[in-house]
């Protein structure tokens, strides 16, 4: 019988993008990589737990949250949140930042300033700029400030980021024009806190770290793991949590590392296996009235 792993998910490493495992061990993704892994027939998808401990009833969760979480778990994962807003007495330091995933999509958040550009990598922003330094509930009123002066959202779906990343201008200043642009309506605004520092805008492209340059477009994403299915193919490319994976006869799919938790995954026998999950078509979800 093979060995089964258990994904614990997508990390970005100064060297790209790392699947991690259960009990340590790593898999570096360079580009052209061959993925491939399938979920044993009668497999299960277990609670992955919260805050490092397990679930204590190992309970059952949906194939299609990207979570993995039961929801006393989850209850307990969002009360040690910084971005549930429940934590006020944080003493690090924070960075107010813009992030755009593609034309006409941008948003604004804060980071911990150790984390450097983590947070970024791991939220798929094709292109970012700080805004200011300071203390976590003056980010967070700056945050609030510019949310509502300058209209863009806190949270964009992962769904609506895919989409646009299919649109995604060829050229670098055409990619970070709006990061640009905001960040100079941003520090004119009258009402930031004193203890935030602004930051001059340097606006970070991601296309190189992401390998997005070049590559087709996707054509669908994966919907769910199912017990008895399987996923093969190249990595293409990544963003934040999703990996870009050419499957032979379908074109581009992409995969959030996000569905694997929970699971336990054997190793494809071979490199040919048939890619078998339920995929969503991209171009079938844009004509149902806009929806991703």
């Amino acid at each position: 019988m093979a060995h089964l792993w258990k994904c614990s998910g997508l990390r970005w490493s100064p060297d790209g993008p790392v699947l991690v495992w259960d009990g340590g061990r790593r898999s570096v993704l360079p580009w052209g990589k061959r993925i491939g892994f399938a979920v044993p027939e009668g497999g299960v998808r277990t609670c992955v737990g919260a805050r490092g401990h397990a679930c204590p009833v190992r309970a059952v969760v949906s194939g299609r949250s990207t979570g993995a979480r039961c929801e006393e778990c989850a209850r307990l994962d969002r009360a040690h949140s910084v971005a549930a807003d429940t934590i006020a007495d944080d003493p690090r330091p924070y960075r107010v930042y813009l992030a755009w995933f593609g034309p006409g999509m941008v948003k604004v958040g804060i980071t911990a300033v150790e984390r450097g550009s983590a947070r970024l990598l791991e939220q798929g922003a094709v292109c970012f700029s700080w805004l200011g330094t300071g203390p976590l509930m003056a980010a967070r009123r700056t945050e609030e400030l510019l949310r509502a002066a300058l209209q863009v959202p806190d949270r964009i779906p992962y769904a609506e980021k895919r989409a646009v990343r299919a649109a995604l201008p060829e050229r670098e200043a055409e990619r970070v024009a709006e990061v640009r642009e905001l960040h100079a309506r941003a520090v004119v605004l009258e009402g930031w806190p004193e203890s935030l520092i602004h930051e001059p805008c340097q606006a970070v492209d991601h296309v190189g770290a992401f390998g997005l340059a070049g590559v087709p477009a996707a054509v669908g994403d994966v919907v769910e793991l199912v017990p008895g299915g399987a996923v093969s193919g190249e990595l293409v490319a990544a963003a934040g949590p999703d990996l870009h994976l050419a499957v032979a006869g379908r074109g581009v799919v992409v995969l959030d590392t996000r569905l694997l938790t929970g699971w336990e995954l054997a190793p494809l026998p071979t490199e040919d296996a048939e890619f078998a999950v339920p995929v969503r078509e991209f171009r079938r979800a844009e004509q149902q009235d806009g929806l991703f």
